[in-house]
């Protein structure tokens, strides 16, 4: 009897628990938006190519820019290999 009760206080525990929102950081863009909708509940709008950018959108509302710790920056070659060109030998 004490089993079925503690299971079925367990089962009660977690499906009143609140879900947790992922936290999204697109890596195309180097700052983020921290928006906050209330004490503990906030989001994050990655699509900032600058501080100052980021700035002028959270001007007047409850948010703060940040450097996006996931950027993975830009695509490029390494030295030495952009014009790389192969010879056939005949």
């Amino acid at each position: 009897m004490r089993i079925l009760a503690l299971a079925i206080l367990t089962i009660a525990t977690a499906s009143t628990a609140p879900s947790a929102r992922a936290q999204t950081y697109d890596p195309a863009y180097p700052v983020c938006l921290q928006i906050y909708q209330g004490w503990n509940d906030y989001y994050f709008e990655c699509a900032y190519t600058s501080l100052a950018q980021c700035n002028m959108s959270a001007s007047g509302r409850a948010a703060q820019c940040m450097v996006n710790p996931y950027y993975a920056g830009h695509k490029t070659a390494p030295p030495g290999q952009r014009y790389r060109r192969h010879r056939r030998v005949h």
